[in-house]
C-alpha cells in the first residue's frame, strides 16, 4: 500500500479482544507503515519492539502499571526513539545519492548539521522523543487503515522497560501501543475540543 486511508474517527481502544492474532507479516506491514513517518534529517532514529508471545506480554504487563491491554492486544509495540547519530546519515541516504536526487555534498550539509544541533543532550533527547511520537502516531493510523484498532499508552516504568527488553543507552522507550481487535464495551470517541479553541489562522 502507497498511502493510508483514515477515516478521522479514530479511538484509543481501551479492551481488545485477546483471542486475536497477528502473523509476522501483518506486524511487518504495520511497522512498514509506520515508518514513514517525518524524521529530522531523515534520520529515521527510532525502533518498534512488537511484544506478541505471552511470556514476553506477561514480562511487558510487570512494568507497565498491570494494564490489561498489554496483554490482551495482538501485539503491543515498545516505540523506541534513538538518540540522533549524525554518523548514520552517509548510509541512510546513500540510496537517494546513487539515484542523482541528492549530492554527496548535501549528505555532508545535513551531517554537519545534525552534529552540531543535537550536540546538547537535551535537543538531542527531544529528538528522539519527537521522531518515536511521529513513528507512534503513524502507527495509530496505520492500524485504523488495517481494520484493527490501537491503544497508545505511558502509563510505564521506563528503567523498567529498559532493563526487561534489553534497550540500549541510545535508545529511549516513548510510549507503549497496543494493536488488535476490538472486544465489547469501547467508548466511541470522547468530545473534542471546538476549533476555536485550537486553531488560529494568520
Amino acid at each position: 500500500r502507497a498511502g493510508l486511508a483514515v477515516s478521522g474517527q479514530r479511538v484509543a481502544a481501551g479492551r481488545l479482544g485477546p483471542a486475536h492474532v497477528l502473523q509476522g507479516a501483518e506486524i511487518e506491514e504495520l511497522v512498514r507503515l509506520a515508518t514513514r513517518a517525518p524524521t529530522a534529517y531523515h534520520l529515521q532514529n527510532w525502533r518498534f519492539i512488537a511484544v506478541r508471545t505471552p511470556q514476553t506480554k506477561a514480562r511487558l504487563r510487570r512494568v507497565a502499571q498491570d494494564q490489561p491491554k498489554v496483554t490482551e492486544a495482538a501485539v503491543t509495540f515498545i516505540v523506541c526513539g534513538l538518540l540522533p547519530d549524525h554518523d548514520t546519515l552517509a548510509e541512510r541516504l546513500g540510496p537517494f545519492v546513487e539515484t542523482g536526487l541528492m549530492s554527496a555534498h548535501t549528505v555532508a550539509g545535513w551531517r554537519e548539521g545534525a552534529r552540531l544541533q543535537y550536540r546538547d543532550p537535551t535537543t538531542a533527547r527531544d529528538e528522539a522523543v519527537r521522531s518515536a511520537t511521529f513513528g507512534a502516531a503513524t502507527l495509530i493510523h496505520a492500524a485504523e487503515a488495517l481494520g484493527l484498532v490501537s491503544g497508545p499508552m505511558v502509563g510505564f516504568d521506563p528503567e523498567g522497560v529498559r532493563r526487561e527488553f534489553g534497550l540500549r543507552p541510545n535508545e529511549v522507550p516513548v510510549l507503549l501501543v497496543a494493536v488488535g481487535r476490538a472486544a465489547p464495551g469501547n467508548w466511541p470517541q470522547k468530545p473534542r475540543r471546538p476549533l476555536a479553541e485550537v486553531l488560529d489562522i494568520l
